[in-house]
């Protein structure tokens, strides 16, 4: 297929469908955890959960970049630009997300803060060549996927020679978080949320590759495949780990064979590897300290690095006790057992990140109207 309406063929996913009741076997429950928020959103906007068959379950993971960024870390920021003077400069999403004292970024800049939406890390650094006597902070958040960009940001700044400018470094990595649910005590103890099976992210692993999940496929008898945003794309891939569940493997498997490697972009991991290293630890939303979860940058670089420059001290804040938000990106929940749901937390006031980002498992269900008990207009696969 070569053209995107093809990946969205009713008659086709009819088709996947059919074949899906025909092997799901029905004395068993199947349990597949889309890590990805893309994909928890493309199953909402095209109707992806209503085609498949009762006993297969779809379970939204942590994979929403501004969703599992903790209050602490955007608390950081907005000292950056209140007390410190910083233009601060972040992606659209970031700005919207709930932190500490009834403040975000949104809000902050209303106080006062200079606060500004930027596309990329480049324009953060045209920023600081515009304005020299600024010091100009690039607040960098998300997974594999946008953290070359950034460490492309700050070999640039390097280069230019930039004293002005530094970033804020929070990005994520996509294993280390899945391991993590895998040992969590909902999983491996209790049973609360009982998973088959991964449908793995798209665009992270168009950087990593599929090789970095075979280790914990083959260690948790997992299996993982790796599937595109598109509803054909979903719906293969829950097919192909039905087939896998069916015949008790665990293996790593690309449905997205059209953009995704084993090996993955290596100039890209090169060019990472270069510029920023692992942390030790570092906190998600919902999922705690997670080990060996983080990048920060690396020595060589370190004039960059605002954590350093402005000798900023880190401090865990607990969510609002009324959000799910974290056990919703655990698993543990759905969007609809939170009681705020829809009424005081919705898309134009969001108690919780889920409900700020196009990402955001709450974001999809309030979007498409999968909570609602009348009929809706929902732009289905057909």
């Amino acid at each position: 297929m070569k053209y995107i309406d093809e990946f969205r063929d009713g008659d086709i996913a009819r088709k996947i469908a059919d074949r899906l009741q025909a092997e799901a076997l029905p004395d068993r429950q199947y349990s597949f955890m889309e890590f990805c928020g893309g994909h928890t959103h493309a199953i909402s906007r095209y109707g992806v959960a209503e085609l498949l068959p009762a006993n297969v379950r779809m379970v939204h993971g942590p994979g929403c970049p501004v969703c599992v960024l903790p209050i602490g870390r955007i608390d950081l920021a907005i000292q950056l630009a209140l007390e410190r003077g910083a233009i601060v400069c972040t992606y659209g999403d970031t700005m919207r997300v709930p932190a500490s004292d009834g403040l975000s970024l949104v809000r902050a800049k209303a106080r006062g803060g200079d606060i500004r939406m930027v596309y990329s890390g480049a324009d953060a650094l045209e920023i600081a060549r515009r304005e020299p006597g600024r010091e100009v902070v690039f607040f960098a958040i998300g997974f594999e996927t946008t953290t070359p960009p950034t460490a492309l940001t700050l070999q640039r700044a390097r280069d230019e020679g930039l004293k002005n400018f530094s970033v804020l470094c929070c990005h994520v990595l996509t294993p280390a978080a899945i391991t993590h649910i895998l040992e969590s005590p909902e999983v491996r103890q209790y049973g609360t949320v009982p998973l088959d099976g991964f449908v793995g992210p798209a665009h992270v692993s168009i950087v990593i590759g599929s090789a970095p999940y075979e280790p914990f496929a083959a260690a948790y008898r997992k299996p993982v495949v790796i599937a595109g945003f598109e509803p054909l794309d979903v719906m293969q891939a829950v097919l192909m780990l039905v087939r896998q569940v069916n015949d008790g493997r665990a293996e790593v498997e690309n449905e997205f064979t059209r953009a995704v490697t084993r090996e993955g972009n290596r100039h890209a991991q090169a060019l990472v590897d270069e510029v920023l290293e692992l942390r030790p630890s570092f906190e998600w939303r919902g999922l705690g300290e997670v080990p060996h979860s983080a990048l920060k940058i690396r020595p060589a670089y370190a004039e960059f690095d605002a954590e350093r420059r402005f000798g900023l001290d880190y401090r865990a804040v607990p969510d609002n006790k009324a959000c799910e938000c974290g056990a919703i990106l655990r698993g543990v929940k759905k969007p609809t057992d939170c009681r705020i749901f829809g009424t005081v937390c919705t898309p134009e006031n969001p108690v919780g990140s889920c409900m700020v980002s196009s990402e955001g498992a709450c974001a999809a269900h309030y979007s498409y109207g999968r909570f609602r008990d009348i009929p809706v207009h929902v732009e289905a696969v057909a």
